[in-house]
């Protein structure tokens, strides 16, 4: 059986993964990259999910929404805005509690004066967690992250958990916020990218293994893809996410927002 539903999500990162790391990455070519991301892919992503009729999430640093804000405002118009950092920090990263709060924050202002609302959901930069992550975002009142992999294609329940070098783990308590969970297996970036050591895997055996992953996904489960518009904003590679997109319905698959999806899970 398919699964139920498929969440199409672009984490919307432009110019700022490059800008903000300590490697020696951010260098004119690379912000070229982010460039074609703010201004050729995500006017090409917008115009395929209209020409479907699609639903998306969009999870937006603050730093993109700051940088380009006509395309924002486009995305804003038609679809979910979530939170992806200001800065497009891993919170890992960070050398305080207080540090990362601050963007966080930081990410609000930039989503609440773009949409007039703060955002409901959030996923980190990088799919990474600090150990203070949790608490910041039950704190600033997100209802949702889709940033977590303990579940494969089922909503869960975030938890303060303890992870001690010199002890068993320790699971905490199920706590006010909803995981929507993702997965590297349904990420363009990996095998779509080059990027430091990632390689580059040939397009047909992606979008193959995005099919089947939602053709053997429970029939009540919930599958999240995540796209960025630097890598999947090309043409050729829109065209192929088209058929994708076909399969799924003709599975009998429905397409929904992370937020909807969010609201409903019966968690």
């Amino acid at each position: 059986m398919p699964a139920d539903t498929v969440c199409l999500t672009f984490d919307f990162d432009a110019v700022s993964p490059w800008i903000h790391v300590g490697d020696g990455r951010n260098t004119p070519t690379n912000r070229s990259r982010g460039l074609y991301g703010a201004e050729v892919g995500a006017p090409n992503v917008l115009d395929f999910l209209a020409e479907r009729d699609l639903p998306a999430t969009w999870f937006v640093p603050g730093h993109t929404i700051d940088s380009f804000p006509m395309v924002c405002e486009r995305v804003a118009d038609a679809h979910e805005v979530a939170h992806h950092g200001w800065s497009h920090t891993p919170p890992g990263d960070y050398d305080s509690r207080a540090d990362e709060r601050a963007d966080v924050v930081r990410g609000i202002e930039s989503v609440e004066r773009l949409t007039g609302s703060p955002p409901a959901g959030y996923r980190s930069p990088s799919w990474d967690y600090s150990e203070h992550t949790v608490d910041i975002l039950l704190e600033l009142g997100f209802d949702y992250s889709s940033s977590g992999m303990a579940r494969e294609f089922a909503p869960y329940r975030a938890r303060r958990d303890a992870a001690p070098a010199d002890g068993p783990y320790e699971r905490g308590e199920a706590l006010d916020l909803v995981e929507v969970p993702v997965s590297w297996a349904r990420d363009d970036y990996p095998p779509l990218a080059f990027s430091g050591d990632r390689g580059y895997t040939p397009e047909p055996a992606v979008f193959a293994d995005w099919r089947a992953q939602v053709e053997h996904a429970p029939d009540d489960g919930v599958a999240v893809y995540t796209m960025h518009p630097q890598v999947i904003g090309r043409p050729d590679r829109l065209a192929k996410l088209g058929a994708f997109v076909e399969h799924a319905r003709e599975a009998g698959a429905t397409f929904a927002e992370v937020g909807e999806v969010a609201a409903g899970a019966d968690v």
